[in-house]
């Protein structure tokens, strides 16, 4: 029996999604798993998943119209079986700009997608895919002196990819005027640069409007002892190959789930005149990529090892910079973290990414001075912040999750057991 494979809802306030292209045609065999379109929104580049085997009968959305969620996109079924479904339009002008995938950083990591502002003098006008602007950029291509051969004229990737095997030297000069570089001097331009927003940055804009205008946030900062932390990972990372090694990233999300699962008023979200806590402990991690940020969602970190989380987060983050995500990578989340510590950062609040009721921004562990017993030392410290929805909890509860998360990370064996 035919099934029907519909437009994919990633996160609570997607509305449509662009189909970019079509990854199998009318009359080939699929599998349940094989990628079957890819699709553009507020947050990602995403290859769609076929849910069904057989044959796909039906292509029932055009490459480059935007669809609403849920709607019908294709049907998959057994060779021969008659469908007949109409196809769905969109006549709406396509801009499309281009929202190029997006670790850790804070929502204002919202879950997103590639940027298309002016990179390599690429103008951010040009139509072209997001995958096809991250392999212009490597390979150092101008988009705007390629033909596409996508929807509208959409540059896509295999366009990049032929001018790339073509062996032909592009001009990629930034077409706005700049002084000439002299004496190792950069080069100074004296014009204003208008930058049309992504698709990313107005979802971000959107959504920390809504909680700043809508979320009254208190903060709660604590300052965690590393020590222990830094040894055990020095310990397990002994053991363990170069692209298994684990982080301090994920130690904290480990202990962050756990301690969850003692304050679920804070893994939680309001609605209405109820507040739901959710059974799961869905932790999401902002991801920097290119243009932007996004979140990826760690499901269960409550339960996994530190190596499950680790390599899920890894393989995760991989996808979200190639633009290769999965609706299952960035939906779901119940509770956000944001990780600066990779920039060195004393300390920093993050907004409340809706409609979950609580953050946490992570800073740098740095080596400070410290008194312990009366005598000074040296001591490694991390501060962390969180930002809660006061409709939800109340800053004793806050606090004394703070503080049962120091119970983890400086007696981390407690995760291990």
């Amino acid at each position: 029996m035919a099934e029907t494979i519909s437009m994919p809802k990633l996160g609570f306030d997607m509305a449509e999604g662009l189909l970019v292209r079509w990854v199998k045609q009318v009359g080939e065999t699929i599998n349940k798993g094989d990628v079957l379109a890819e699709i553009e929104t507020d947050k990602a580049t995403v290859e769609v998943e076929s849910s069904a085997s057989g044959v796909v009968l039906q292509l029932i959305a055009e490459q480059g119209t935007m669809v609403p969620v849920n709607a019908p996109i294709a049907i998959v079924g057994a060779e021969g079986e008659k469908v007949d479904v109409k196809p769905t339009t969109d006549d709406r002008p396509q801009t499309a700009a281009p929202a190029q995938p997006t670790p850790a950083s804070t929502p204002q990591a919202v879950s997103t997608a590639e940027t298309s502002s002016v990179v390599s003098g690429q103008s951010s006008a040009v139509k072209a895919s997001p995958l096809a602007r991250k392999i212009a950029r490597d390979k150092n291509i101008n988009l705007a002196q390629l033909q596409g051969s996508g929807p509208n004229g959409r540059i896509v990737r295999k366009d990049v990819e032929a001018a790339v095997s073509s062996g032909a030297t592009f001009d990629v000069r930034p077409s706005m005027s700049s002084a000439p570089i002299t004496n190792f001097q950069l080069p100074v331009s004296t014009e204003d640069q208008v930058i049309p927003t992504t698709k990313l940055r107005q979802a971000i804009g959107r959504r920390l409007v809504e909680s700043k205008q809508t979320i009254p946030h208190f903060y709660v900062t604590h300052e965690y002892k590393m020590e222990a932390v830094m040894e055990m990972r020095k310990q397990i990372n002994a053991y363990l190959s170069d692209n298994e090694k684990v982080s301090v990233n994920d130690f904290i999300i480990k202990a962050v789930a756990l301690t969850l699962r003692q304050f679920p008023n804070l893994n939680a979200t309001i609605k209405g005149n109820e507040i739901i806590q959710f059974g799961h402990v869905n932790v999401s991690v902002a991801v920097t990529v290119p243009g932007g940020l996004m979140t990826v969602v760690v499901k269960d970190a409550d339960v996994k090892s530190l190596r499950q989380i680790s390599g899920e987060i890894k393989s995760m983050a991989a996808r979200a910079r190639d633009g290769k995500v999965k609706p299952e990578d960035v939906d779901g989340s119940t509770f956000s973290t944001s990780n600066l510590g990779m920039y060195d950062v004393e300390d920093f609040i993050a907004i409340v990414n809706p409609p979950e009721a609580a953050i946490l921004a992570i800073s740098s562990a740095r080596e400070v001075p410290v008194v312990e017993s009366g005598e000074l030392k040296v001591g490694s410290r991390m501060k962390a912040t969180i930002s809660v929805d006061h409709r939800v909890s109340d800053g004793a509860e806050a606090a004394q999750f703070m503080q049962k998360l120091a119970e983890f990370l400086e007696n981390p064996v407690r995760m291990l057991v």
